[in-house]
């Protein structure tokens, strides 16, 4: 079964850990300094603040998976959408190591879709090649790291 994922990059992110708290009925599952992360069952979400580096909002959306064969599913169904896909392997990111397929919707919204193997005691400094490429205007750093204009 899959677990929709919602990445949010936040100015304020005691403010914001305090109403998602609220909201949800109760503390994060995980919280780093600038990362905190509700897995929640009702509703069925991986549910991501962290601290903003450059713009706020919506970071990305994406589909947490349960087995590497319903990764290759759900990667099989982003390249028959014929839009640009990254496949990684061991991918660094969050405190966790995932195996993962990036790809951007028509309207250029990152979608993650990730198979979590382990966890780590860092953040991670994944990237998002998508998001590196020219046409996006910057690099995107694991958790909402930096996002850099493009040379």
């Amino acid at each position: 079964m899959k677990r929709l994922h919602v990445s949010i990059a936040v100015e304020d992110f005691a403010k914001s850990v305090g109403f998602y708290t609220t909201l949800f009925g109760g503390g994060p599952t995980t919280e780093r300094p600038g990362y905190a992360k509700w897995f929640l069952d009702d509703p069925r979400v991986n549910f991501v603040v962290h601290k903003a580096a450059a713009d706020g909002g919506v970071n990305h959306l994406g589909l947490q998976v349960e087995s590497p064969a319903e990764l290759v599913e759900v990667a099989d169904r982003l390249k028959a959408a014929e839009e640009l896909l990254q496949e990684q392997t061991a991918a660094q990111c969050c405190y966790h190591v995932s195996d993962k397929a990036w790809s951007r919707d028509p309207q250029g919204i990152s979608w993650e879709t990730f198979y979590t193997t382990g966890e780590i005691t860092h953040a991670g400094d994944d990237r998002n090649q998508l998001d590196a490429a020219p046409s996006s205007g910057g690099t995107v750093v694991c958790c909402g790291g930096a996002r850099t204009a493009s040379a």
